[in-house]
């Protein structure tokens, strides 16, 4: 099972939408201050994921979100406003 998902920063509100195999490690990694892109904006919350049964299914979805219909499928679908981060 894969999963993608999206965490906030609880230091600045940005959004960061990523990809794994284990969810409950994963957050942990960024909050830990494991993950490069992610380490200085500390502490991350969960507030959303979806999972699928492989990896291509999963990979499509993550870049959808990163796109720009990505990003309005996720500010108009978590209620987040017109941030645009």
């Amino acid at each position: 099972m894969f999963y993608v998902y999206i965490i906030q920063s609880e230091k600045d509100g940005r959004l960061y939408k990523g990809m794994t195999q284990n969810l409950e490690n994963r957050i942990r990694e960024h909050n830990r201050g494991k993950t490069k892109t992610t380490k200085h904006f500390k502490p991350w919350k969960l507030l959303y994921y979806e999972e699928f049964p492989d990896r291509i299914q999963a990979r499509a979805r993550e870049k959808y979100f990163k796109s720009g219909g990505g990003r309005r499928f996720i500010y108009k679908h978590l209620k987040l406003g017109s941030q645009n981060k």
